[in-house]
């Protein structure tokens, strides 16, 4: 896992073909720092009184940038909702129904033993779990 110093942001970022902005770098920090898994516009809004120059199109530009050089992969939630996460360990998401919150789950998915997959070569894995979290459940969300 990466450090979230602006330094080793600044080298990650370059290392992977990508040109290091303040924008692209705290849009990164903040992937790091945040384990929310955000949407674009959740990204914008909290960034945007940091950076007074910040558009939505650069967020969004800067995320599918990010996706297109593996360094943040997209987690698409029901429809057409996007989320993002800087995590690449081998990890799903559960969402709770109640209060939208993503969490983080670690899994033993062993997809060798699927006889069906042997004749694929897989890319991705996307599992999403959804019910109503712990925080809800006893009545005291998040939101």
């Amino acid at each position: 896992m990466i450090s979230n110093t602006i330094d080793d942001i600044k080298n990650f970022l370059s290392e992977n073909s990508i040109k290091p902005s303040i924008q692209r770098v705290k849009i990164y920090q903040f992937l790091l720092n945040n384990k929310i898994h955000p949407t674009a516009d959740e990204i914008y809004k909290r960034l945007n009184s940091e950076l007074i120059t910040l558009s939505k199109t650069t967020v969004y530009n800067t995320l599918h940038l990010f996706v297109d050089k593996g360094v943040v992969q997209p987690i698409h939630i029901e429809g057409n909702e996007v989320r993002y996460d800087a995590d690449f360990s081998q990890h799903t998401h559960f969402k709770c129904n109640d209060c939208g919150m993503l969490y983080d789950l670690h899994l033993n998915l062993n997809i060798q033993g699927i006889l069906e997959l042997k004749k694929f070569e897989v890319k991705d894995i996307q599992v999403l779990i959804s019910g109503i979290c712990d925080k809800c459940v006893s009545g005291n969300p998040i939101n």
